[in-house]
């Protein structure tokens, strides 16, 4: 159960790490543009703003990173924290942003705890 905890928690890293690059590298470029729905004009008015988005996100991703491989009592207690404040983070961004927010976001990291919890 462990290993699906992890192999989880790491998914819900990887999410994370993937929403770094598409706000802090890619927001200008039409993947990043495609990916938000935003326009070029948009974009280009709210880059430092999505970078430092993207910062807090990568926060997100080191944190459940750092659960995984601390492991034991300090790696639980990592990845319930992180993996409640991405469900908090996608819950909120669903209510004002868009509701595929909480699909991407939430719900895997609802999952990944779920089985961490179930893991313990």
């Amino acid at each position: 159960m462990q290993i699906a905890a992890d192999v989880l928690t790491a998914l819900v890293a990887a999410i994370h790490l993937y929403i770094v690059v598409l706000e802090m590298f890619l927001w200008n470029t039409p993947r990043g543009r495609a990916a938000f729905g935003t326009t070029e004009e948009f974009a280009a008015a709210s880059k430092v703003l999505a970078a430092n988005q993207g910062l807090y996100n990568g926060f997100l991703a080191a944190g459940l990173v750092f659960a995984i491989v601390a492991g034991g009592s300090v790696g639980f207690a990592f990845a319930v924290f992180f993996l409640v404040c991405v469900i908090v983070a996608g819950v909120y961004g669903a209510a004002t942003v868009s509701r595929r927010i909480l699909f991407v976001q939430s719900v895997p990291a609802a999952v990944a705890l779920l089985v961490v919890l179930l893991a313990r």
